[in-house]
């Protein structure tokens, strides 16, 4: 079981890897070293949060098992992280960060789906990460050509 769970993780951080690779060559705030935490520490959450806890005996009566809990926490901290990559510009009236703090937010959800051992849906969500933002970057290029022009 332990060789798989150290699967999950390296997916994880694979996964969140290449999504920081893009941000990286794009110089944005956070890039291959936070998206590659952000996923290995969220699959790493998911997994203790699973399997962690099985062998502390409890009676029925005083408590219940919710694997949840600990991914919605997930949830709220990378939300604390991303908030601090969102940039307010007054003077220019502009914002900045926002898909930065969007990709850690499913990167985070990505890293959660390795933890559950979810690796379909984690590489296909990174797959379509992935194409988001290179699709959207390349049609912003082509429609600032032909504005200049």
């Amino acid at each position: 079981m332990e060789l798989e769970f150290l699967l999950r993780i390296f997916c994880a951080a694979i996964l969140g890897g290449i999504i920081g690779l893009e941000r990286e060559y794009r110089a944005k705030e956070a890039g291959f070293r936070t998206h590659f935490l952000v996923a290995l520490g969220s699959a790493l959450f998911m997994i203790v949060s699973a399997y962690g806890f099985s062998d502390v005996q409890m009676s029925e009566m005083t408590s219940r098992w919710d694997v949840s809990r600990v991914a919605a926490q997930v949830v709220s901290g990378i939300g604390f992280i991303g908030a601090g990559t969102i940039i307010f510009r007054k003077a220019e009236n502009i914002v900045s960060g926002l898909t930065t703090a969007a990709g850690l937010w499913v990167t985070a959800a990505m890293g959660l789906a390795c933890g559950g051992g979810m690796y379909i849906l984690a590489i296909g969500s990174t797959v379509m990460v992935l194409l988001g933002l290179e699709a959207f970057n390349y049609f912003l290029h082509k429609f600032d050509k032909h504005r200049k022009e």
